[in-house]
């Protein structure tokens, strides 16, 4: 995993692309984590242990052509989250068989939310959901405009560690098919 790491130490250039372009991030940073062993075994569990990914430091999970390299995988997930950040952050909330919710976007990068860990932080949560938008953003659901229900709100939740990761992006994992 040290190649990946490196890999990115060795790609400032990178970072700092994502950075300048200064897009518009929510200001909200949740106060609790998520225990990554546990994110990277939903993940795997909801592709059928069939794809190789990349685990950031917020949780973020990144899908990677197979066969990379750690190097190459780890600048391939960042160039994924800089791709999504850099443009319109678009969501896909779905509630899954076991009770999270995974968050996709446009380009392919996911967030699982573990649901006893939204529901032990639910008051933190649904006091700063809304800090969760970015500014001046507006998202349309059948609530109404920024109006959310329960899945809504861990959206939210699971598209904050989206954005932590793409403006910090740290790899944590390489995971490889099984």
């Amino acid at each position: 995993m040290t190649g990946a790491l490196s890999a990115l130490a060795l790609q400032p250039a990178l970072v700092r692309k994502v950075l300048a372009m200064d897009p518009p991030v929510p200001k909200w940073r949740p106060s609790f984590s998520q225990p990554l062993d546990r994110i990277e075994d939903r993940f795997s569990y909801y592709f059928n242990g069939g794809r190789d990914f990349a685990v950031l430091r917020n949780g973020t999970c990144v899908l990677l052509d197979d066969g990379l390299s750690d190097g190459a995988a780890s600048m391939a997930a960042v160039g994924t989250l800089s791709r999504i950040i850099n443009y319109h952050p678009d969501m896909q909330p779905s509630p899954m068989d076991d009770g999270n919710v995974l968050v996709g976007y446009d380009h392919p990068a996911f967030n699982v939310v573990l649901s006893d860990i939204a529901k032990a932080h639910w008051a933190e949560i649904e006091a700063r959901h809304l800090d969760g938008l970015a500014k001046d953003e507006v998202l349309v659901t059948p609530l109404g405009a920024n109006v959310f229900d329960e899945v809504g709100k861990k959206a939210l939740l699971g598209r904050c560690y989206m954005f932590m990761d793409a403006l910090a992006p740290k790899v944590m994992h390489i995971h490889r098919r099984s």
